[in-house]
């Protein structure tokens, strides 16, 4: 995580825990750094002009006035539960990671009435998966959103492995596997990696030409291909 997202995080932390205070100690925990990074951070939301104060004592720590950071989202009860339960499918994928931490802000700029009625629907809602579901790296999400050629050590379907630079171009998902689809400069052509193959994930400094792509390059021979944000 870097020091922007760290500070956004440490800001939502503390106000969906105001008006109870936070320690030094465990937002560090929180976001895996030391104890004195934290306080730097702290003390630069202050200086930021963020109403953030420690509170003294065994039990005391850093306290921010909640109505003056993000103000609530307008979402609707289903909204907000269709929000949750789509970062909640992503469990398996990629973006594991970012998807809990969306969670996490989605409840915090809610009311708390609201919050708590999509949180409690939330929780009646699962998932049904396997034992031994692959789980794909998140450096896979790093490698689709770096714009820079990726160094691969991949593992092919009979076991083999090898080694190549390719051009990150998109991604698709497909029966619980992510697929990265990208220029394979060893093939010289677009080729898609599935996500859980990969052994491991390097990305360089190397900017890659500009490529278009192309539904007919993927060689699809079913289904419809849907975008993210599409209907």
């Amino acid at each position: 995580m870097n020091r922007t997202d760290r500070l956004y995080g440490i800001v939502e932390e503390l106000r969906a825990a105001a008006p109870r205070p936070r320690s030094a100690r465990r937002l560090a925990e929180r976001f895996e750094v030391s104890v004195r990074t934290v306080e730097r951070d702290l003390a630069a939301l202050q200086q930021s002009g963020l109403p953030i104060w420690a509170e003294p004592g065994r039990t005391g720590g850093y306290v921010i006035d909640a109505s003056a950071t993000l103000g609530p989202a307008g979402f609707t009860p289903d909204e907000a539960l269709a929000v949750l339960i789509g970062l909640g499918a992503l469990g398996t994928s990629p973006f594991r990671q970012a998807a809990r931490t969306a969670a996490r802000k989605v409840l915090a700029v809610m009311p708390d009435r609201d919050a708590a009625r999509a949180g409690a629907v939330a929780s009646r809602v699962h998932f049904l998966e396997a034992d031994g579901d692959p789980v794909t790296p998140v450096t896979f999400a790093e490698a689709l959103r770096s714009d820079r050629v990726v160094r691969l050590r991949y593992r092919a379907a009979d076991g083999s492995e090898s080694s190549r630079d390719v051009e990150p171009l998109g991604s698709i998902e497909k029966d619980g596997h992510w697929y990265l689809v990208a220029w394979c400069r060893l093939r010289d052509g677009v080729r898609a990696f599935r996500g859980d193959r990969m052994a491991s994930i390097e990305v360089t400094d190397e900017r890659p030409p500009r490529r278009v792509l192309r539904t007919e390059d993927l060689g699809i021979e079913y289904g419809r291909l849907r975008p993210v944000g599409g209907d």
